[in-house]
């Protein structure tokens, strides 16, 4: 079976546990096609299986990938939503981060999610990607995200008025440092932190969060996926800030933005017992008050 495995660098304190992966990778058969970059950093640090190759972009990526492993944290997985794109190759993450909602898969499962792979049993969610329609189409040929879309206001510049249409009906304007717009998937990501819900990945919403809002009576609203939402911005300062998720660019405050359910979705990797609500507990260490 051949498998992608990206990775952003490694962390030499961990180089135990990713030799352990590569060591799992031969016992379990797997042909690895390993991301060129990171490969050139841990060839002559790892003891790597002779049969793998390399990639360098997602035009590499071919339909005989089955699988894409992740080795990182959550941003790291985020990374992969460019490089597999509407290929639907479903990606696994293995948590060599911190929290990792998204790359779930600790490295003491390694062993049992690879075999999971061969066997087929493993799980493989569906999760909803948000679309950006710009009229500059400053994202390039990936203009869509796995957690959320974000406006936000320069380092220098004063708060920003953020004018949001729903199908283009007016909802509200925005006085604030900034805007999220998140999918499901995302809702456990900046939205949180930005004191928004947290929706189930099923659930066919966005989740409108506000950073730093103006009036305290401004609260995250959520709304059906099936809506087209747009937006004009006004400001002090000639520039803002638009992010797909860690992507960003610096543009100009009059440029059209609409964001909308992207027509293709992304394929995350999980164990059986790995659902959305032991993901919460563990996370979110619900449960550990000793009063409970």
């Amino acid at each position: 079976m051949k498998i992608g495995i990206y990775s952003r660098l490694l962390d030499w304190e961990q180089k135990t546990e990713v030799q352990l992966f590569f060591d799992e990778l031969v016992k379990q058969k797997f042909e690895p096609v390993i991301y060129a970059p990171f490969f050139e950093q841990i060839i002559d640090h790892i003891k790597l299986p002779a049969n793998l190759s390399t990639f360098a972009n997602a035009n590499d990526l071919d339909d005989s990938i089955e699988f894409l492993v992740s080795m990182g944290g959550d941003g790291t997985l985020l990374d992969t939503v460019s490089l597999v794109r509407d290929k639907n190759i479903p990606v696994m993450g293995i948590n060599f981060g911190r929290l990792g909602f998204l790359a779930n898969i600790s490295k003491k499962e390694v062993a049992i999610a690879l075999e999971g792979m061969v066997k087929r049993s493993i799980v493989v969610d569906k999760r909803s990607l948000i679309h950006l329609d710009t009229s500059e189409h400053i994202f390039g040929e990936v203009p869509y995200a796995l957690n959320e879309f974000a406006i936000h206001k320069t380092d220098t510049s004063p708060m920003i008025k953020i004018h949001t249409y729903l199908n283009g009906d007016f909802l509200n304007t925005y006085w604030a440092d900034g805007l999220i717009v998140s999918t499901p998937t995302g809702s456990t990501g900046y939205s949180l932190s930005c004191n928004g819900p947290i929706v189930f990945p099923e659930s066919g919403s966005f989740v409108i969060t506000p950073v730093a809002p103006h009036n305290l009576n401004v609260r995250p609203i959520i709304v059906p996926d099936n809506n087209v939402i747009s937006f004009e911005v006004e400001g002090r300062t000639d520039d803002f800030i638009c992010a797909l998720d860690s992507r960003r660019h610096v543009v100009k405050k009059n440029l059209q933005l609409a964001v909308k359910r992207e027509a293709f979705t992304m394929s995350l990797v999980r164990l059986n017992e790995n659902n959305f609500l032991k993901t919460l507990r563990d996370k979110l260490m619900w449960g550990l008050d000793s009063r409970n």
